[in-house]
């Protein structure tokens, strides 16, 4: 099937994030978005003695938790065919997960640990196949890309934090925006370290028997 078929497949994005938006539909599926409303600081607080991998694994479960509820309880065409897609980032990084600073001063603070060094962003994902007003299929797993951060002098660092681009994104930079020119390398799936790994979404999609070629569809309108 080529990329003009479209599916009656609703794809829903439970994500805020521009950049999985953008991964998304530069990979050919324009999904809609439903934001969750998860108490991500709460749940963290609860798993903080889980393993790394299964904190950003049941963060992305809980948001696929609320994110299915309101796909059904919306109804219409979406609740009656619809995968829902949700995820989580982190950053570890000396032995310790880092999610979005929130304030300048804890960005500058994180940058000045990274710099130099090397982290690796863990994604959790889940996947959700709704048919006919029920979930029949449910799925997640974590996938982990190391990163290898420059070693930005002070000036750098304020500049950046200053912007406000690093407050709300976990760890504290972008690879798809000004924190781009402080990132020397990438060693895995860059689609992860965008917040959304295509490769295992594929995977994830086969598991709850969707193709990811049925999805593909050209751009609205």
């Amino acid at each position: 099937m080529g990329p003009e078929h479209h599916t009656a497949t609703t794809v829903v994005l439970g994500s805020a994030s521009p950049a999985r938006l953008r991964v998304l539909t530069g990979a050919g599926l324009w999904p809609t978005v439903v934001v969750s409303d998860v108490d991500e600081d709460a749940l963290l607080e609860r798993l903080a003695d889980a393993p790394h991998e299964q904190i950003v694994t049941r963060l992305a479960e809980a948001k696929a938790d609320a994110v299915t509820g309101a796909v059904l309880a919306a109804g219409g065409s979406t609740a009656a065919d619809a995968v829902v897609l949700t995820c989580d980032s982190m950053l570890l990084i000396g032995g310790e997960l880092a999610g979005k600073p929130h304030t300048v001063d804890v960005a500058v603070a994180r940058w000045k640990q990274m710099r130099g060094g090397t982290g690796h962003l863990i994604t959790g994902h889940c996947v959700r196949r709704v048919v006919g007003g029920a979930v029949v299929a449910s799925t997640s797993r974590s996938e982990s890309t190391a990163i290898r951060f420059s070693d930005a002098p002070d000036h750098v660092i304020d500049a950046y934090a200053a912007t406000g681009e690093p407050l709300e994104v976990a760890g504290a930079f972008t690879l798809d925006g000004l924190g781009g020119w402080l990132i020397d390398g990438v060693d895995g799936d860059p689609s992860s370290v965008l917040g959304i790994s295509l490769p295992l979404v594929r995977r994830l999609l086969a598991e709850v028997g969707v193709d990811v070629t049925e999805l593909w569809r050209g751009a609205p309108g």
